[in-house]
């Protein structure tokens, strides 16, 4: 272990937290598709809602993996990036997303409960689920 590599628990405490996380997916003749998304993280797995039909689904589904990179911009800086297989399922087959909940984390209990009122997952939501296979984590508050 490298002396800023976090433990196995600050990463799980750090994915805990609220950050904004980096979604990169392979594209064919192109750089990887690097966008900010919001993520649930429970029992080891990081959750992702999504349009069935959105060009974030339609490249996972093709590539079958992921990266995502979740970072703190303030110093001492801390970041985790995963690696892994992808899943994508109907809203209602995952019960560890909550729209409502991630909203809220994001935006706060009025606005997030406001958000998740008018933007209701449906039949064309789906949930991606990445496994992660590879870690990478830094803190460089660690001396």
């Amino acid at each position: 272990m490298s002396d800023f590599e976090m433990t196995i628990e600050q990463r799980e405490a750090f994915l805990a937290d609220l950050h904004v996380g980096v979604l990169a997916i392979e594209r064919d003749g192109k750089g990887p598709l690097a966008l900010p998304i919001w993520y649930a993280y429970a029992d080891g797995a990081v959750m992702i809602s999504m349009a069935t039909d959105s060009a974030k689904a339609n490249l996972l589904r093709r590539a079958g993996r992921a990266t995502m990179t979740v970072q703190d911009e303030r110093p001492p800086y801390r970041y985790v990036s995963i690696e892994g297989p992808v899943t994508l399922a109907p809203y209602d087959e995952v019960e560890a997303f909550d729209i409502e909940e991630v909203s809220k984390r994001y935006l706060g209990d009025e606005f997030g409960a406001e958000y998740a009122a008018a933007n209701p997952p449906g039949d064309t939501t789906v949930i991606a689920t990445i496994t992660p296979e590879r870690w990478l984590t830094v803190d460089y508050g660690q001396r």
